[in-house]
């Protein structure tokens, strides 16, 4: 780095590093930099909205206070004329406070349908991939109080069960890297404030307003709940105590793998143990989910219904075969064998 660009760094470093100066940016600040894991390195995934933009913004004062190596990255979906220029207007936004953004572009066909969802597998594989290009194993994103809300609304209408009712969380696990959301209890208009103090002004995504998308459906079910007295605390709250009663769950789930199953050393050929399938329903059924996971070598698990046939064929009939997740599932003479399909 030449030394013209060394000085300016460094008074933009002092710039942003004076913007905590302000009570209400460091208490944000603060509650971001605690679900931090502890001076690892990271890659922050960028959109453009006031959220990731917030998000940008605290990770660079994270990254100067630490001296911190961060990579930022947005990902140009490709899914509107304007997409490319909207990434590159972040791109030279940040490049004004120092932070050097790169873009990925979603290449080839583009969806007709379930394009939201579609686009966010996408976007996530194409962000993994670039973290384990560069052997970084965090990627921290901008997801905020409301989203929490939104999903576990979103997730009631899709019949999920406990799991999927709290199943954005701080952190989570994907393609072998850790997705870390450490906005996740802060409430959007705070992160709305930091934006405009530092950067302004921020990308309005024309999507976020459209309604015929289940998720804006919700947002606005969720505005009128706010006018009519909604307590974001005491939801928050009963959130906080589903999670608890979820890892109780996941306790009884990882002993039910860990003592009734054999060969699972081996990953291609399983065998369950008749007390596998004593447990409560709930274990049971997310028991098995995993098992199909590892076997099938899958990311996501198989759907519910789906599953819940084939626990009901493993109680009912004394010999079966199926196929399901990428594995074959037989039961034999009251042995059930999982394998690689």
């Amino acid at each position: 780095m030449s030394l013209k660009n060394l000085n300016v760094s460094k008074k933009t470093h002092k710039f942003l590093l004076d913007k905590l100066k302000d009570k209400k940016t460091l208490q944000i600040y603060k509650k971001f930099e605690k679900n931090l894991p502890d001076k690892k390195k990271f890659i922050v995934a960028v959109s453009g909205g006031p959220d990731s933009l917030a998000l940008s913004f605290l990770a660079k004062i994270y990254s100067i206070i630490n001296s911190i190596e961060i990579k930022y990255l947005i990902v140009d979906h490709g899914l509107r004329k304007n997409s490319k220029l909207e990434a590159e207007d972040v791109q030279k936004k940040l490049k004004n406070f120092s932070i050097k953004l790169n873009i990925l572009t979603w290449k080839g066909k583009k969806p007709k349908k379930n394009i939201q969802s579609i686009a966010r597998e996408k976007r996530y594989k194409l962000l993994t991939d670039e973290a384990k290009k560069y052997k970084i194993n965090y990627i921290l994103l901008g997801h905020q109080l409301d989203d929490l809300f939104e999903n576990f609304f979103i997730r009631i209408l899709r019949g999920s069960g406990l799991k999927g009712l709290i199943s954005l969380d701080k952190e989570a696990h994907l393609n072998q890297v850790n997705l870390i959301r450490p906005l996740i209890e802060i409430d959007k208009r705070d992160l709305i404030y930091i934006s405009n103090y530092i950067f302004g002004s921020y990308v309005k995504d024309p999507s976020n307003e459209d309604d015929k998308f289940k998720r804006v459906k919700i947002r606005n079910f969720l505005k009128q709940l706010n006018l009519e007295g909604f307590d974001r605390k005491k939801f928050f709250l009963t959130i906080k105590n589903l999670k608890f009663a979820n890892e109780n769950i996941e306790f009884y789930i990882k002993k039910n793998l860990e003592d009734n199953l054999t060969n699972l050393t081996q990953k291609n050929n399983i065998i369950l143990k008749k007390n596998f399938f004593s447990q409560s329903n709930e274990v049971v059924f997310r028991s098995l989910s995993e098992v199909i996971k590892i076997v099938g070598k899958k990311h996501y698990a198989v759907r519910g219904k789906k599953i819940e046939k084939v626990i009901d064929l493993i109680r009912t009939k004394s010999s079966f075969k199926v196929t399901l997740g990428g594995c074959i599932i037989k039961k034999v003479y009251k042995t059930v064998i999982l394998s690689k399909e």
